[in-house]
């Protein structure tokens, strides 16, 4: 004990005066108290056979109680043996108990110097990361419980406090608790359970008297000395405290300190003079007087202030009032503002109101006036689509009719042996394929394919992408779309810039397309120009529905021609009307006036002979309607349809 006793001053030396306690021993007590730890956990199961009715360390507390002195001890005491390996310490055991019950016999045997051979302490050092890692955490988890601790006071069966549970902890810190009963004496239970096992089982308990706890600093890491297996570590307000020792340490109380030595027997010890003595009378009757003066002094304040109580009573009253006065005022301002808030969000919500009203009113109004023309109008757009309806169905057979003229004037036919291949008046157009090609017969049938091109997007309202400028043979076609063209303008007739002319005719094949797509059709391959057009105008002409009648009139300029007509047969007549028409237009075309056309009914019927049949029809005329200029030549097609088929005349001018 006195081991422990001298050091203790060593270990506190280090700390400096700021590491000194301010509670003295005989003042700590539970009410101080605001946490424990405990450190260096060391998990010992109970034995199976140990007698019931004690723990595990009532009788052994003393005893196994480690402190650092005797820790010192222990290891200077200790006899240390080396081991080849850790599979051979049963044999070194076995043999050195073997060596020591000889020495006690007394007989003195010579022992064989074993062999050398290389140290193996390491029996796992050649293992690999996976198996290395199971032992450590293996040999960590022996070290590891979970705790839990109770404290309890002398007379009381119920514990005090019951911490919370810390699991797989070898130095578990419990939270901070406040405890107001007063007393120095505490019984300490701390419960653990290592993973090994499934309950509970005291581990350690202790008497702590508050008394004989050492200082160890303001927080446990301040204290730089190993701690012994299951320390407990108690949290004062003024630091951190354990028990290094079984010994109560007695501090000297503060009289103690300044008091002197005893004096002994028979040695003369100084003392005041009279004259300090008196002087301390004096004083002391100062003060017994002031001390009365005092009384008095309070006495008299206190009858006074229980006179005039009531008026003091009074005065307290009117501070409350005051107060209360001010908080009123205060409030009632408050409230005033809400109020006048209140009013111009009231207010506003009634203007709103009002104009909401208003514009409802002005709704009802209108809805009631366009409800007295709403059966009108409802009539009115019944007949409206009935006339649309009806000019759908008179558009599409006047479509029809246009396609099939369109059809004959532009005849497209296939090539017989040949797949895709098709002529249009009789000129045959290869599919973007131009190598060894007659460039005038090309030519021409481009010229005929873009003026009917031209032709199908007027009589189907469709503006064209590419804008083509039909002049037979010397056709052009225009790109106003794309981006980064020097020139936008490329023939459709071949020229010595190729890839211009391929161009060109890409451009005529996207138009196509163009039309095919706006009447909801699909094209398969966009290189095919005939047979693309070909498709076009038969999907148009396979319209259901009868062909609507040709209207009788037309332009009375042509009447003339009926005068130069005989009226032998209907052929005859056909034919006289056609050469006398085309008489006209040349004269016409010399004077530098355009052509006159004549539609379908322009001229009055002829008179018709039993042998004709009603779908005869008059003479028709159709021209080219731009009246495009090809070098000062203008091009007409006349065709005349009659009992013997379709006849073709061309003039030129």
């Amino acid at each position: 004990m006195s081991v422990a006793e001298d050091e203790l001053p060593s270990q506190t030396e280090g700390l400096g005066k700021k590491e000194r306690p301010w509670l003295l021993s005989s003042n700590r007590r539970l009410r101080n108290l605001q946490g424990i730890s405990v450190r260096n956990l060391l998990v010992t199961p109970p034995p199976a056979n140990r007698p019931r009715g004690k723990t595990i360390d009532d009788e052994s507390i003393p005893n196994t109680l480690q402190t650092p002195a005797k820790m010192i001890a222990n290891k200077e005491a200790r006899t240390l043996h080396h081991s080849r390996s850790a599979t051979e310490l049963n044999h070194v055991a076995s043999s050195t108990d073997v060596g020591m019950a000889g020495v006690q016999d007394g007989k003195h045997h010579a022992r064989k110097m074993p062999t050398n051979r290389r140290r193996s302490t390491l029996p796992w050092s050649g293992a690999n990361p996976g198996v290395r890692q199971r032992r450590l955490e293996d040999i960590a988890a022996s070290r590891m419980a979970d705790t839990w601790f109770s404290l309890h006071c002398a007379g009381i069966e119920e514990p005090v406090y019951v911490s919370e549970v810390i699991e797989r902890a070898m130095n578990p810190s419990f939270k901070n608790f406040d405890l107001n009963p007063c007393g120095s004496l505490v019984i300490f239970k701390l419960w653990a359970r290592p993973a090994t096992m499934e309950e509970y089982f005291l581990l350690l308990e202790a008497k702590v008297q508050f008394k004989a706890l050492q200082y160890i600093g303001k927080t446990p890491q301040s204290f730089r000395h190993p701690l012994p297996m299951n320390c407990v570590v108690f949290h004062f307000v003024d630091g951190v405290y354990t028990s290094l020792t079984d010994v109560v340490v007695s501090e000297p109380s503060p009289l103690s300190q300044t008091r002197g030595k005893t004096p002994l027997v028979g040695e003369m010890t100084p003392t005041a003079s009279y004259d300090t003595l008196m002087r301390l009378a004096n004083l002391d009757g100062c003060i017994q007087d002031a001390l009365a003066t005092r009384d008095k002094l309070e006495a008299h304040i206190n009858a006074v202030l229980e006179e005039h109580k009531a008026y003091f009573d009074i005065l307290n009253r009117k501070a409350e009032v005051e107060e209360r006065l001010v908080s009123v005022t205060k409030a009632i301002a408050a409230e005033k503002k809400r109020v006048q808030q209140s009013l111009r969000q009231k207010e506003s919500l009634i203007a709103s109101i009002e104009a909401r009203k208003a514009a409802m009113q002005q709704g009802h109004e209108s809805q009631e006036k366009t409800s007295s023309y709403l059966q009108e109008a409802q009539a009115t757009k019944i007949s409206s689509e009935k006339l649309l309806q009806q000019a759908r169905e008179d558009s599409g057979g006047q479509i029809r009719r246009i396609c099939e003229d369109l059809s004959f004037i532009y005849p497209i036919e296939p090539v017989p042996g040949k797949a895709l291949a098709f002529t249009i008046l009789g000129i045959p157009l290869p599919n973007s394929n131009f190598e060894n090609i007659d460039k005038e017969s090309v030519a021409a049938a481009l010229g005929y394919t873009a003026h009917l091109v031209y032709l199908l997007s007027f009589y189907l309202s469709v503006p064209l992408p590419y804008p083509i400028q039909p002049y037979s043979s010397h056709s052009f076609i225009k790109d106003p779309i794309s981006v980064g063209l020097t020139q936008r303008t490329f023939p459709l007739y071949p020229v010595n810039a190729h890839y211009r002319f391929e161009y060109g005719v890409f451009l005529l094949n996207k138009d196509i397309e163009y039309l095919l797509n706006r009447q909801g059709f699909r094209v398969i391959d966009i290189r095919h120009t005939l047979p693309n057009v070909k498709y076009l105008l038969y999907l148009l002409m396979s319209s259901t529905g009868e062909l609507p009648a040709r209207k009788a009139g037309g332009v009375r300029g042509l009447f003339a021609g009926k005068a130069l007509t005989p009226s032998l047969s209907r052929r005859e007549s056909v034919d006289s009307v056609a050469s006398g028409n085309s008489s006209v237009n040349q004269k016409r075309v010399s004077q530098g006036r355009p052509a006159i056309l004549i539609n379908g009914g322009g001229m009055p019927k002829p008179q018709q002979h039993a042998g004709d049949d009603e779908d005869q029809r008059s003479v028709t005329t159709v021209t080219n309607p731009t009246g495009g200029q090809i070098g000062n030549r203008q091009r007409h097609e006349n065709l005349a349809f009659g009992p013997g088929g379709v006849q073709r005349s061309a003039l030129t001018g």
